[in-house]
This record gives structure tokens, sequence and C-alpha cells, in this order.
């Protein structure tokens, strides 16, 4: 898998950006990160956790708690 970053100056509407990113051939996801608000960041992390306990994805789970803790 690559990825690409994209930095967006302030007062930009993000959403308009994703919707036309995921229309682009070969884009299948995106997601907006938000630096000045980690709130944000964590109840993402929160809300995909609680998905994860429903479906019984017990391993992607785990793989992402190693991936935080390893992350430099």
């Amino acid at each position: 898998m690559k990825s690409i970053k994209i930095t967006l100056e302030e007062n930009t509407d993000a959403e308009s950006i994703k919707m036309l990113l995921l229309q682009i051939k070969g884009v299948s996801s995106i997601e907006i990160v938000d630096e000045d608000n980690p709130e944000s960041e964590l109840k993402k992390a929160f809300d995909k956790t609680k998905e994860q306990f429903k479906k019984g994805d017990y391993e992607t789970l785990v793989n992402d708690i190693f991936t935080i803790l390893t992350k430099k």
C-alpha cells in the first residue's frame, strides 16, 4: 500500500477535497487528520475500536495497538 500526504491551508473545505479525491481510480480511502485538534483523532480511534469489537475483528485491533506502540 502506498499513501500520499496532502497539507491543506486553513479554511480549506477538506470534505470537498476528500469527495473529489475519492472519485479518482485507485484511491481506496481518505483520512482527514486535524493536527490542531488531537481529540478528534482520539475519538476516531475509539470509534474504530468499538466497531472492531462489535465485528469480532480482534486481530486488526491488536495490530493497530501494536502499530501505535511501536510508532516513532
